[in-house]
């Protein structure tokens, strides 16, 4: 869903924009996102919204440097600020298309990646733009290369099953599956805005951890 735009958004991002997010150029930083971490583990969120999850995330691991894309420029600013406020030194975030990754990343810089409540494209003739379809999974195995590990949440289940059957043609390992997350042995530590909220409706949150 597009959100209406903020008028404001365009003069408050200019106190984020080139230090926590990243809007132009960003092929520049191809090979170099280790440069600007040294000695920790990339991890990167696609469709990072407001960035509750990857700002949650980067609070808790600091030996960990986490990348979150979000393509709505509307949007995009809220974790930076988050990240801006809370003076974290791990976090970094794209505006832009995630479609365009591996012009910006080099294959196997990232090691995780987590896809959090994407887009269901619930329509059969819109599959190819799920973002867990065989033609992302290609991508991500150049982008995380092999041991990369892949971590995918959803409250959809009909998303969920098509998934895991992509993960499964495409000869990933699965090495967690839950229909109901929080009720599971998998570790949690951090919940979406849309987990929360479909959590709190009594909706079951479906987890799978996949590697390459």
């Amino acid at each position: 869903m597009r959100l209406r735009k903020k008028p404001w958004i365009e003069e408050a991002m200019k106190e984020v924009q080139g230090e926590y997010v990243f809007l132009h150029d960003i092929d520049k930083f191809k090979g170099h996102w280790q440069e600007m971490f040294p000695g920790k583990r990339l991890c990167l969120e696609i469709g990072c919204g407001k960035g509750r999850f990857t700002i949650g995330m980067a609070e808790l691991y600091p030996d960990k440097a986490f990348i979150g894309i979000e393509t709505q420029h509307d949007i995009a600013y809220f974790p930076a600020k988050a990240a801006k406020d809370k003076e974290l030194t791990n976090v970094k975030i794209i505006c832009a298309n995630a479609e365009n990754l591996l012009d910006w990343v080099e294959p196997g810089e990232i090691k995780e990646l987590y896809l959090n409540f994407s887009d269901p494209w619930p329509k059969v003739r819109h599959a190819k733009r799920r973002l867990t379809h065989r033609n992302f999974l290609a991508l991500y195995k150049q982008l995380l290369g092999e041991g990369g590990h892949l971590r995918f949440k959803t409250d959809n289940r009909a998303l969920f099953d098509f998934s895991v059957e992509e993960f499964k043609e495409f000869g990933l390992q699965i090495i967690a599956l839950s229909h109901d997350l929080h009720h599971s042995e998998y570790e949690n530590p951090v919940q979406t805005e849309y987990e929360q909220k479909f959590s709190a409706l009594g909706t079951p949150i479906n987890f799978c951890e996949v590697v390459f």
